[in-house]
C-alpha cells in the first residue's frame, strides 16, 4: 500500500514533564506532543536527513540535507541532530491533558527522488488543522512506511512518574483517497524497558491503544506481543488541509 496519508489521535491520561508522545512516526520523522515543563507544552514535527548521520548535522552532504519547504504562524524551524539529523520544527502550545489531539503527517512525491512530508495539527482553540512545516527530504520519491507510535520519557530523571496516553482512531490513505483503519499494532520497547523495566505496559482501553510506562505501577506485557481493537467505524471526515507548499509566515 503506497500510504499518503497517516492519521491519528492521541488522548494524554498522565504526562509529567519529560514526557513525548508520538502521533505519527514513520520511516523518515516523528510528529507529536511534548511536555517540556510545568509551564511548556509543544508540538513537535521533524524529519530525518538522508546518509545515515547519527550526531551533527554539519556533516550531512547538502544533497543529503532535508530541506524546509514552508512552515505555520508561530512555528520555529531549524535543525537538529544527535538522534539522527534533520530538520526540526515545533509550537508552542498548552494542549491540555484528558484532551483528544489530532494529527496528520501527508507524503506528496515531488520528483523521482524527493518527497515533501507535512505535519498537520487540527487547533483545539482555532478549531481549525493548521501546518506545523513540510521539509523536502531527497533519496525518496515515494510514500510513508514503518507507521508506529510511542510514548517516552526523554530525560530519565523521573521514571517514578508514570506516563500513559491513548491512541486511538487511526487510519492511513493511499495515493488513489482510499482510507483504510489500522486496528492492529505489535508491542515493542527499547533496551531500557527490556533490560531494567518492569513497569513497561500497553493494550486496548475503550477501544483505542494505550502505551503507558513508569511509575512502578502494576501491569507488563512482552515486548512483541500483538494487540488488536475493535473498529471505529468511519474513517475521518473531510480533511480540510492548509497548502503545505506556500509559506506566509518566513
Amino acid at each position: 500500500m503506497k500510504v499518503a496519508t497517516f492519521y491519528c489521535e492521541v488522548t494524554a491520561i498522565e504526562d509529567p514533564p519529560a514526557t513525548y508522545y508520538q502521533a505519527c512516526g514513520w520511516h523518515r520523522g516523528y510528529f507529536g506532543m511534548q511536555v517540556n515543563s510545568p509551564s511548556e507544552r509543544r508540538i513537535i514535527f521533524s524529519v530525518w536527513d538522508s546518509g545515515g548521520e547519527g550526531v551533527s548535522r554539519s556533516r550531512v552532504a547538502d544533497a543529503d540535507r532535508v530541506r524546509l519547504v514552508a512552515k505555520g504562524e508561530e512555528v520555529v524551524a531549524g535543525d537538529f541532530g544527535n538522534e539522527g539529523t534533520g530538520g526540526h520544527s515545533h509550537m508552542v502550545f498548552g494542549w491540555k491533558t484528558g484532551q483528544r489531539q489530532k494529527f496528520v503527517v501527508t507524503a506528496q512525491p515531488s520528483d523521482a527522488t524527493h518527497t515533501i512530508y507535512s505535519g498537520f495539527y487540527f487547533h483545539p482553540d482555532k478549531q481549525k488543522w493548521v501546518l506545523i512545516s513540510s521539509w523536502s527530504a531527497p533519496k525518496e520519491g515515494g510514500y510513508m512506511r514503518g507507521l508506529y507510535s510511542f510514548n517516552e520519557d526523554f530525560d530519565g530523571s523521573n521514571g517514578q512518574l508514570r506516563r500513559k496516553a491513548l491512541f486511538g482512531n487511526q487510519w492511513v490513505r493511499d495515493q488513489l483517497g482510499k482510507w483504510t483503519e489500522l486496528t492492529e499494532a505489535t508491542f515493542t520497547c527499547d533496551g531500557t524497558g527490556k533490560a531494567d523495566r518492569l513497569d513497561r505496559f500497553a493494550g486496548v482501553e475503550g477501544g483505542q491503544f494505550f502505551l503507558s510506562n513508569g511509575g512502578f505501577v502494576a501491569g507488563f506485557l512482552q515486548a512483541g506481543s500483538r494487540l488488536d481493537r475493535k473498529s471505529a467505524g468511519a474513517p475521518p471526515e473531510e480533511l480540510d488541509l492548509p497548502s503545505p507548499l506556500s509559506d506566509k509566515s518566513r
